[in-house]
């Protein structure tokens, strides 16, 4: 009898579940971005927000809480009701803070469920008129040729302007002095004065820029081409193979939320994702529709994790 009453109580709690999913969300989701309004992270989440909230069937809406280089509002999340209502979206630096912030406010790995990748996107090694180079196989000998000299622009220590830099300096064996900014738009802008030699902004701020004849575009840094500068070869290509860097961005919740609501919120992710529309709006901004599983994207952040720390420490790099 007793036997019984178990396996009836399992039977029930199982086919329950199903149920329990159908039911969230009960309100409208937040999509916490941990930058200000018109970076590249709140551009992806604006991108998806609306089709998100269809496929789920409440309304997704942003909120930006900026600062600590996005750790800021990523503990946010981390410390949120883990029941799926509160969810975040942060780029590549997900995996570089950690290796950057001595103390940080939250675990990773630890604090956090990956729902999924979103997109990918690509910088552009931009330098001004009056450097005299016009490719990149002579900016690496006269970067070589004046030691400490060059000046880059980023939107701050540990953005991903500045490692892309610095991954640059690392496989060119370059020393160049870096310009922090409060934001990648004052380095692109310092750029186009001349007040630094060069920078690395996402393509989509640069592409008009670079087809004014205002910088030259020297190299995408993804390992393909763009469709937003397609006559740029990449910087491997270019002349320094073994170079790549991408910005992805990833959406996540608390690490205790339900599995059920975990696979609903990655399920309808990744539905809008799958749409042409959507595609086409992403390509357009400069961004690869990227989707994944929960278990895929935990993936690329644990593998990432180990390869900005080693670059942080070999380089000396802070977020001052």
């Amino acid at each position: 009898m007793q036997l019984r009453s178990l396996v009836a109580a399992l039977a029930l709690s199982v086919s329950s579940l199903p149920l329990w999913a159908q039911s969230y969300p009960e309100r409208a989701v937040k999509l916490l971005v941990p930058y200000a309004p018109g970076g590249s992270a709140d551009i992806v989440a604006r991108l998806i927000a609306d089709e998100w909230g269809r496929s789920l069937g409440k309304p997704v809406f942003i909120e930006n809480k900026a600062g600590a280089g996005g750790n800021l509002g990523v503990d946010a999340v981390a410390k949120s009701i883990p029941d799926g209502h509160t969810i975040g979206l942060q780029t590549v630096s997900l995996a570089i803070n950690p290796a950057l912030t001595p103390r940080m406010p939250y675990d990773t790995l630890k604090d956090l469920a990956p729902i999924g990748m979103v997109a990918t996107s690509q910088h552009v090694l931009v330098v001004h008129d009056r450097l005299p180079v016009s490719n990149l196989k002579e900016l690496l000998a006269h970067a070589r040729s004046k030691p400490g000299k060059l000046t880059y622009g980023s939107a701050g220590g540990g953005s991903t302007l500045h490692m892309s830099a610095e991954l640059f300096k690392a496989v060119g064996g370059l020393a160049m002095l870096h310009i922090p900014y409060r934001g990648g738009g004052q380095a692109l802008t310092d750029t186009l004065a001349g007040q630094v030699d060069m920078s690395f902004p996402v393509l989509s701020a640069a592409a008009g820029h670079v087809q004014a004849g205002k910088v030259r575009a020297l190299g995408v840094t993804g390992s393909k081409r763009s469709p937003l500068m397609p006559d740029v070869p990449t910087i491997a290509e270019a002349g320094l193979p073994g170079y790549a860097f991408e910005t992805w961005f990833m959406v996540f919740a608390p690490a205790q939320v339900p599995k059920p609501v975990l696979d609903k919120l990655n399920s309808s992710l990744n539905a809008v994702l799958q749409s042409p529309a959507i595609k086409e709006r992403m390509a357009r901004e400069g961004f690869d529709a990227t989707s994944s599983t929960p278990a895929q994207a935990r993936v690329r952040l644990e593998s990432e994790m180990p390869r900005w720390a080693r670059l942080v420490k070999e380089r000396g790099i802070t977020a001052d």
